[in-house]
């Protein structure tokens, strides 16, 4: 069964020109003179470059099947990141270049969801909230509470980022991994 433009909504994906795009934004147009138009701006989940096209709304495309897979990180080694599949055990290495910066939240048996398109793996995607201990950061004073200042903190995957200053050492914290931003101490 094909795609047709004119049937686009947020979140569809289909092959084009031998790559995988999906749509983020679509707009039905219907100027005052000539043929009606589909307004795109397009993802392409392999390389992640953003586009924007128009279409003819009859244009027809094969739709691409990206599966999404829930996964438990399990290590790395090197270049080399481990992930177990919960249903059959099986165990896939995935190169630490397929991975976004935001996987640096992730920390070991942390479950994440793995994207793969005709079986290549092209995508990690960490939980969105992570609960993480601050490992390092400057004592906070008594009274210390500015609104909105911060300081930085290294958690205990090793990532930094900035966290109010009553946040201590041995704390846990709630991380969004899409911002990076500390969300509540836990």
């Amino acid at each position: 069964m094909a795609v047709v433009a004119g049937d686009f909504r947020n979140g569809v994906t289909f092959e084009m020109d031998g790559n995988v795009m999906q749509v983020i934004e679509f707009q039905h147009v219907k100027p005052g003179k000539g043929a009606a138009f589909v307004r795109t701006k397009l993802r392409n989940v392999i390389t992640g470059a953003v586009v924007e096209k128009t279409f003819n709304p009859s244009d027809k495309y094969s739709p691409a099947y990206v599966e999404r897979k829930d996964m438990q990180y399990l290590y790395s080694d090197g270049e080399l990141y481990y992930f177990m599949d919960m249903e059959s055990y099986d165990q896939i290495p995935i190169n630490k270049d397929i991975l976004t910066p935001n996987f640096k939240f992730v920390k070991e048996n942390d479950m994440v969801r793995v994207a793969s398109y005709k079986g290549n793996v092209f995508a990690v995607e960490p939980p969105m909230f992570v609960e993480l201990t601050v490992t390092e950061t400057e004592p906070g004073f008594k009274g210390d509470t500015a609104t909105g200042t911060t300081k930085p903190a290294t958690l205990e995957t090793g990532a930094e980022i900035k966290v109010p200053l009553f946040i201590d050492e041995g704390d846990v914290i709630k991380i969004d991994t899409r911002t990076g931003e500390y969300l509540e101490r836990v």
